[in-house]
């Protein structure tokens, strides 16, 4: 009888969906568990490193610090709104961009999001690969292999263990930063550092923008991690568990990337694992923390890998017109994108990967219009009435490709370039705005506004109601036919 439960825990465990809708007998969950997997996902030390860039880029401690908060508000609730449609829908992120640009349409942003999520799966492995070898004592090479293995394992049993590794992770997070800071504060005079404030408008939005950009990444996969929890979730409840966790995660990890950068000066670009790891003085204490950055970091790898398979699936499934994919589909797909993830990481880890990290946050500026036209969809236009049947037929209510959604999307696009800043790409005005970036506003806003006036129009072909394959009425009408 043991095994026999024993055998039903395993199914129940490992997850068996990937794009296909979450029925009410399979949902399960709460909202704490939404709270500690955003938390454990921005407590780790690539958000320390982006909060450090705010002074390593010429900005005081003060309004860096000011800055980054503001960012994280703003791009923690764009986030946020976007995983409160995970209980409603019961559905992958990306799948729901079929009803703004058509079910062959939405590959163009998705394509993208894939090759931004791998490109963040394997910078993320670097580190954790360096953090994996000093803790075995091998090379690195050997420490993102070791690490890759234990993201395919988690990837693969889904989304109970990554809730699971979250809740832990949140614990880790926690005890580490508590005394990292620690450490960082004895001995240093911290209120020296915050009494010396020279604002500068640069400098200001240039945090604003690190931390929004932050928050935003994550968008197009934040509801795959709320899509199981039962329909009757609070939406709000919902939003304020995901950003609270995002908003204090990020926070934290860029605070200390900032006292961090302004005591260390040049010694920290570069060596952040060696600097945070040399607070502890101790053998002991510096294995934990080794062990530390590279929990932290089997979180967020963990969610851009299951959140890139989702993407390629859904790519691959539209044009397929597959409504699920088969557990040997599912695995493939996994094995796939992670195994570029790693890929990448072992051949550039001496050489290409910064350059490549440049790329990849250029590739923001494609997917910010997305977020804008989904939410503006959703919030103001459709009202969350979607028809969830046809977002798998390409003959259905949303077509093949819908026009207006991709002319917006690639006016969102554009009219960002010209304020781009990266060591990709910098646009034309950007050194009117002495250096500062402010594409992300523009990407934001721009897009939201034509999409409004333009979907608008075509509102009343949106369903009176939301539209599940359990409904009767659905049930009905495929009898029918």
């Amino acid at each position: 009888m043991s095994v026999s439960n024993d055998g039903a825990r395993v199914r129940v465990i490992a997850e068996r969906r990937t794009i296909d809708y979450i029925p009410d007998a399979e949902r399960h969950g709460g909202l704490f568990s939404q709270f500690t997997l955003w938390l454990a996902a921005n407590l780790q030390i690539t958000a320390i490193v982006t909060g450090a860039l705010a002074v390593v880029l010429g900005g005081d401690v003060f309004w860096s610090l000011i800055g980054l908060l503001v960012g994280q508000m703003i791009g923690g609730g764009v986030m946020a709104l976007h995983g409160a449609q995970g209980p409603q829908l019961g559905l992958p992120q990306m799948i729901s961009s079929r009803v703004q640009f058509g079910v062959y349409g939405a590959v163009i942003p998705i394509v993208l999001v894939c090759i931004m999520y791998v490109g963040f799966s394997a910078s993320g492995s670097v580190l954790a690969g360096q953090a994996v070898a000093q803790l075995l004592h091998v090379d690195d090479a050997v420490g993102i292999v070791v690490f890759t293995a234990v993201i395919v394992a988690f990837t693969v049993i889904g989304y109970r263990v990554i809730h699971g590794v979250g809740r832990i992770a949140s614990v880790v997070g926690v005890l580490a930063f508590v005394y990292m800071f620690a450490q960082l504060l004895i001995g240093h005079d911290i209120s020296a550092l915050l009494a010396n404030r020279h604002f500068t408008l640069s400098s200001f939005l240039l945090a604003i923008s690190l931390s929004a950009s932050w928050q935003i990444a994550f968008g197009p996969y934040v509801a795959d991690y709320s899509r199981y929890l039962p329909r009757t979730t609070s939406p709000r409840k919902t939003f304020w568990a995901i950003s609270l966790g995002a908003v204090i995660g990020a926070q934290v990890s860029m605070v200390f990337g900032v006292f961090a950068a302004a005591l260390a000066g040049k010694q920290f670009p570069g060596h952040e694992v060696s600097f945070v790891v040399g607070l502890g003085s101790t053998g002991t204490i510096a294995a934990l923390l080794y062990f530390a950055i590279a929990f932290g970091k089997i979180t967020i790898t963990t969610l851009n890998a299951y959140g890139s398979v989702m993407s390629i699936a859904t790519v691959i499934s539209g044009f397929r017109g597959e409504k699920s994919l088969s557990g040997r589909s599912r695995l493939a797909y996994i094995l796939g994108m992670v195994g570029i993830a790693m890929w990448l990481a072992l051949a550039g880890r001496h050489a290409f990967l910064k350059e490549f990290s440049s790329f990849i946050l250029f590739l923001l500026a494609f997917f910010t219009p997305w977020s804008a036209i989904n939410l503006v969809d959703y919030y103001f236009i459709t009202r969350d009435r979607y028809d969830v049947p046809a977002l798998y037929d390409p003959n259905g209510r949303y077509g093949r490709w819908n026009v207006t959604g991709i002319l917006v999307y690639m006016v969102g696009v554009l009219v960002q370039l010209p304020f781009i800043s990266s060591a990709f790409y910098t646009g034309p005005l950007v050194d009117l705005l002495d250096g500062t970036d402010i594409s992300w506003i523009v990407g934001l806003a721009v897009p939201a506004v034509l999409y409004f006036v333009a979907a608008r129009r075509a509102a009343h072909h949106a369903p009176a109601h939301l539209i599940l394959p359990t409904d009767p009425a659905h049930a009905a009408e495929l009898v029918t036919k």
